[in-house]
């Protein structure tokens, strides 16, 4: 009969299995890191993007987007409410300056002008008859006063022939009192009538000035009329391209309302946009380059935009070459703000291997191995950017994206 092994020994038994077990699996991962180093992976030389770091002169940039414009744009507006007649130029005609491009109805607006002129002359006979009040009161007052003043001469001497008699026992106290009571009145008539024709002049000078403040209006109003009138063919002041117009012949439009753009086509700017949390670091003259394809061009911020729509700020850039033949209207470029400067720093293409970070992995080529390390970065723009450390001048550096390879510690370099 068989007898139960001690706990002892079945103790032992599982303290060599499982040292067993921990000895193999030691082996097993030195066995694979010493392969991983042995055998490291490969990458086709065709697939790589290589750069030679150089010395030079790096930008510091931030992005935003552009919009070519010209430079010069005159917006043609109607100058009064009208019916559109005829459009005489199309879009994309050149033009002078006077060349006719629409003509409007002017019948209404020519209409009220001759309202204006009859209200005007209305004003004018107005203001004559005011006047004439005016010097008929001035002659009245010189009539009323001069037989006034000979009423109360006559008055005088009534009451000193009263005088003469009452003293020669010929008349009576009630005689002298009766004629100096009439010279009295006689008085304060000739004064109560010079106080209302002196007020009387005074109403009507003030109602003629009105009158005439009122005139000077509808003159001012009339002589505006009248200019309009006279731009009511729709004309450029200055040569330029007909980039737009209203062709709606027949429509009624409003006085302000645009009827064409003409723009001057040899000079453009750019129209920029930035995303608001940017916009402290933006300036007035502040350098920007501007890229469209291959075409390359520099130019100045100006004309910052105060307002901020839809969490975006505007601004202009101004070109240093206007006149690029590559430019077009209302073409969408992209816009790199220069915030910075560096001469003569290393400084690599840029590439999908730079990643923004400060301190990065990069992989530089050493014969026919690409070796992993690690440097640290300053500036960058699209096309370059500055290593501060890690990369000697004239190492070959991978551009292009190594993510896969990111925890190998060389690359193998196939042909």
């Amino acid at each position: 009969m068989d007898r139960p092994l001690e706990d002892r020994v079945i103790s032992r038994k599982k303290r060599k299995r499982i040292a067993l077990i921990t000895v193999i699996a030691v082996v097993l991962l030195l066995s694979a890191f010493l392969m991983r180093g042995m055998i490291a992976p490969s990458v086709s030389k065709s697939a790589l993007i290589v750069a030679v770091a150089e010395t030079g002169d790096i930008e510091n940039t931030i992005n935003a987007a552009g919009e070519v414009l010209p430079e010069f744009e005159e917006l043609l507006a109607s100058p009064i409410s009208a019916m559109l007649r005829e459009v005489k130029r199309n879009a994309g005609t050149t033009v002078k300056p006077g060349q006719s491009i629409i003509t409007l109805d002017k019948s209404a607006a020519q209409n009220e002008l001759d309202k204006l002129g009859f209200q005007i002359e209305s004003r004018e006979n107005e203001i004559r008859k005011l006047k004439l009040d005016l010097e008929k009161s001035f002659y009245d007052i010189k009539s009323n006063n001069s037989i006034k003043e000979l009423r109360i001469g006559n008055y005088k001497d009534a009451v000193a022939s009263a005088e003469r008699l009452y003293r020669a026992g010929g008349g009576t106290r009630e005689d002298i009192e009766q004629a100096e009571l009439n010279l009295k009145v006689a008085g304060l008539e000739k004064q109560q009538l010079e106080n209302e024709i002196r007020s009387k002049q005074q109403t009507m000078k003030i109602e003629i000035r009105e009158a005439e403040l009122a005139l000077a209006v509808q003159k001012s109003d009339y002589t505006a009329l009248q200019r309009k009138l006279a731009q009511a063919d729709i004309v450029p002041v200055r040569s330029g391209v007909i980039t737009w117009v209203n062709r709606n012949i027949g429509a009624s439009v409003k006085e302000g309302e645009t009827l064409a753009r003409i723009a001057d086509l040899s000079s453009y700017k750019i129209s920029g946009s930035i995303a608001d949390n940017q916009v402290e670091l933006l300036n007035n003259q502040m350098p920007a380059i501007i890229r469209l394809n291959d075409l390359q061009l520099r130019g100045t911020v100006s004309n910052i935009s105060p307002a901020v729509n839809n969490s975006i700020a505007s601004f202009d850039i101004q070109l240093e070459q206007k006149d690029n033949k590559l430019l077009r209207p209302n073409m969408k470029v992209d816009v790199y703000l220069i915030t910075e400067r560096k001469r003569k720093v290393l400084r690599v293409a840029n590439g999908p291997a730079f990643k923004g970070a400060k301190q990065q992995f990069v992989f530089v080529l050493k014969g026919n191995k690409a070796v992993r390390r690690e440097v640290e970065i300053g500036l960058s723009n699209f096309d370059y950017v500055e290593v501060i450390s890690g990369i000697q001048p004239g190492e070959r550096v991978v551009v292009s994206n190594m993510e896969k390879y990111e925890y190998a510690e060389a690359v193998n370099i196939k042909d």
